[in-house]
């Protein structure tokens, strides 16, 4: 098979919908290494993708009072067992436009890869970006995702990101996203991994709601186990009166694994508030005897129950 069957391929047990590629009403990229090996664009985006040595720049742009009706679904891999896939992305949506992007990053068989991601993302007044990332990875923990984001958020918009990597090894995660947000904007990030082994997982996320009647969430569910290890640092800052902020995290340890959370919360006008929750331990030992009460094993049961935080 080809390139971009394998990938489809690995897309699919992604939890991806191949029909999609198919469809002339849905525009898509798909990306293998530093390969463009399949694309289309629908009315109103533009997606320019240039190959490079170690991988692809992109740039799309959602032109003003345009909406795109369905979600644009992106595919980025790496197949062999090693090699290096870097992708830059310089993202413009414009006035009173909005898009809702599907990324799904597939590394079936790697033993060394690294992927790389260097966003710039500035979303103009009244329009919205929804970005949805979901990640496969092989068993063999050799992949380090390394991706790094710098977002502008304009007024009356609306930023939503979701990161989820469930299927795999982690290997080593490093996750870095700083945001601004302008008036009565709304920020809304969403972390969810699972890592045991010897998984290193970090994620650093940031936002700095300057605009008057700023909202912004910041959400992170990691479970580890075995050997593995998490931190998360998550930070809002309220700087503009009825700016208003949450940090929620909750983390699940099991075996030998270690968690770290940091929530900082930081509020310089006297009209701004910032609020968190931060909880770190083991799954709740009742919930555990009530599904071995119904059959389950141990560790099938914390397992259940872990996959349903994270879902």
């Amino acid at each position: 098979m080809n390139d971009y069957q394998l990938m489809i391929d690995a897309y699919t047990e992604a939890g991806g919908t191949p029909d999609v590629f198919k469809d002339s009403k849905i525009a898509h990229l798909v990306v293998h290494k530093n390969k463009v090996i399949g694309s289309h664009l629908v009315r109103g985006l533009l997606l320019e993708p240039k190959e490079t040595e170690s991988g692809v720049d992109i740039k799309l742009k959602v032109i003003k009072g345009v909406k795109i009706e369905y979600p644009v679904h992106l595919c980025f891999g790496v197949l062999p067992k090693e090699g290096i896939q870097e992708i830059v992305i310089k993202a413009i949506i414009e006035e009173d436009a909005g898009v809702k992007l599907l990324a799904h990053c597939v590394f079936p068989n790697a033993v060394k890869v690294i992927h790389k991601m260097d966003a710039e993302i500035e979303i103009g007044d009244n329009a919205y970006y929804e970005y949805n990332e979901v990640h496969f990875h092989g068993e063999r923990g050799g992949v380090e995702v390394i991706p790094k984001a710098r977002i502008k958020i304009g007024r009356n918009s609306r930023l939503m990101t979701n990161f989820s990597l469930l299927k795999g090894r982690v290997g080593i995660f490093n996750l870095d996203y700083e945001s601004e947000i302008l008036d009565n904007s709304l920020l809304e990030m969403t972390a969810k991994i699972y890592g045991y082994g010897d998984d290193r997982i970090r994620i650093r996320e940031a936002g700095r709601l300057l605009g008057k009647a700023s909202r912004g969430l910041i959400k992170s569910r990691i479970a580890v186990k075995d050997n593995a290890q998490s931190e998360v640092i998550s930070e809002l800052s309220a700087c503009a009166p009825d700016s208003r902020g949450h940090v929620d995290c909750v983390e699940i340890i099991q075996g030998n694994a270690q968690a770290r959370a940091i929530p900082i919360v930081n509020v310089t006008n006297e009209f701004g508030k910032v609020t968190h929750e931060a909880a770190i331990g083991r799954v709740d030992k009742k919930q555990v005897q009530v599904l071995m009460a119904r059959g389950l094993e141990e560790e099938k049961a914390i397992d259940l129950i872990v996959s349903g935080m994270l879902k």
